[in-house]
């Protein structure tokens, strides 16, 4: 998985993939034993993609934009919910709420899909994308866990990045001001 390697992440709030599959010894001989295996397409109809991926990042801007990050982490796995009570996730999500990003328009734009999703050796269903927008491109990547036939929030990375040209930072106040070229003037008017 890529978790933070596509794109510059304000946070990734994982029941931590590399910290509960692999520091977990159950999980960890588990996964020495088994062959490996390549990761293989998920068998998801477009439409129940689009509700995993607009009910995440839905749930992760009212969580934001409240300071209650309960909703988000109930309706995730039980792995994600053991590794992230209420405080961590406000404290994961603090930059972001300072930046005080607006993911709502994922209710109406179309993603692009990135990496498609995919299930791999463990179960996971792993996918990544964004949503192009004029103000700045909703980046996403996510893992779900099938839970009691259902795919429940295991790990989660979102940022909104600016898109297009930006603009240069301003000079500090002491700093002397840049050297502009020479412009032409135009010639004097000639006496008659």
């Amino acid at each position: 998985m890529m978790l933070g390697r596509q794109f510059k992440l304000a946070l990734v709030v994982v029941a931590s993939l590399t910290a509960s599959l692999f520091a977990n010894p159950l999980v960890a001989s588990a996964q020495q034993e088994a062959p490996q295996q390549a990761a293989k397409p998920a068998q998801i109809d477009k439409n129940g993609l689009l509700i995993l991926i607009r009910s995440t990042l839905y749930a992760l801007d009212l969580s934001n934009k409240s300071g209650n990050y309960t909703i988000l982490r109930e309706i995730s796995a039980p792995g994600f919910a053991v590794v992230n009570d209420a405080a961590r996730l406000s404290a994961s999500f603090r930059s972001q709420r300072d930046r005080n990003l607006d993911y709502s328009g994922v209710l109406i734009y179309e993603p692009t899909m990135t990496t498609m999703p995919e299930i791999d050796k463990n179960g996971m269903m792993h996918f990544a994308g964004y949503f192009p927008s004029a103000s700045g491109q909703i980046n996403f990547e996510m893992v779900f866990e099938p839970v009691k036939g259902r795919w429940k929030l295991f790990g989660l990375a979102a940022d909104v990045v600016p898109v297009g040209p930006t603009a240069p930072a301003p000079l500090p106040q002491n700093a002397p001001a840049p050297a502009s070229a020479p412009t032409k003037q135009a010639p004097a008017p000639k006496k008659q």
